[in-house]
């Protein structure tokens, strides 16, 4: 059996070995990971605010509400620095708590992966059968409130297409959403909570809605849209056509498109930075107390 002893004699000596000391292999390995999240190229636009017509500045939600008004909303974004792809389109969305206890189990998990489950509603508390009693597929307020705004980019007048393929992740696709399930009755009352699904299509290949469930531990998130699979230039000028559709004026929230590249690392993170360096900090001052402790108060 290997010890823990063992574990870190080994890990000294090969530092050791390799002519570097162990605090310097940790400056290093930390000051790749700064310089690797600085590396991040991002282009961030909120356009929950400039996608309201100017007549409806006061009336937000009348206009997100109303069918017979146009959605359609253009922005050019300027590339900061050269993006390699893939490109990361991201949808970000605050004040949106899918972490809530009613909310994050309104669904069925049995339902989402075998047919023969179809029926098996009892976890939806709502959203789980018409007016006419026919079961609705998929069930439940996660799925009702899918995400329905839509992007699309040109540059120079050319189309700059967005790949939405394997945008979920692949446990999620083989083990949880039937390739025999299709949906049925879904968004087919009169109050629509979001997008509606192709049911042609069986939920295993409905990827949009397989990112929208896994749900966000917090209320400001961001959900992969779709790849850019093509470099971008510093100082490119892309069209963004938006259709904005959803509705986070009744929460006011927000969102925000994003375009994104990623390192070995991931994406930008700040949280997880914060978060080490408060534990870190913590540890540091637990570490202070018990050495005084030990000094003045000893056994």
């Amino acid at each position: 059996m290997v010890t823990q002893y063992q574990v870190t004699h080994d890990l000294k000596y090969n530092f050791k070995a390799s002519g570097c000391p162990l605090p310097e292999a940790q400056k290093l390995f930390f000051g790749s990971m700064v310089t690797q999240y600085f590396q991040v190229v991002e282009v961030v636009y909120r356009y929950d605010l400039d996608c309201v017509p100017s007549k409806y500045t006061n009336n937000k939600l009348g206009f997100i509400q109303n069918p017979q008004i146009d959605k359609t909303c253009q922005k050019k974004l300027t590339i900061p620095k050269d993006m390699k792809s893939p490109i990361f389109v991201y949808y970000e969305i605050r004040g949106f708590y899918q972490n809530h206890r009613r909310y994050v189990t309104s669904k069925s998990e049995k339902q989402l992966m075998k047919k023969s489950y179809e029926s098996e509603t009892e976890s939806c508390s709502e959203e789980a059968k018409t007016s006419n009693n026919a079961t609705i597929v998929p069930c439940g307020l996660i799925a009702w409130s899918l995400f329905n705004d839509t992007y699309g980019f040109t540059i120079e007048d050319k189309p700059l297409p967005i790949n939405k393929i394997n945008i979920a992740w692949q446990s999620d696709t083989k083990n949880k959403f039937g390739s025999d399930v299709y949906p049925q009755n879904f968004q087919s009352g009169s109050l629509l909570g979001g997008a509606k699904l192709n049911s042609t299509i069986p939920l295993s290949e409905q990827e949009d809605l397989i990112v929208w469930m896994r749900t966000a531990a917090m209320p400001h998130f961001r959900k992969l849209y779709g790849k850019i699979e093509q470099d971008l230039k510093a100082k490119d000028v892309i069209t963004s056509e938006i259709q904005n559709n959803y509705n986070i004026y009744g929460f006011d929230g927000q969102k925000k498109l994003v375009l994104s590249t990623a390192t070995w690392i991931g994406g930008k993170n700040v949280f997880l930075a914060v978060a080490y360096i408060l534990i870190g900090g913590i540890c540091f001052l637990l570490g202070i107390v018990f050495i005084l402790l030990y000094m003045y108060m000893p056994r």
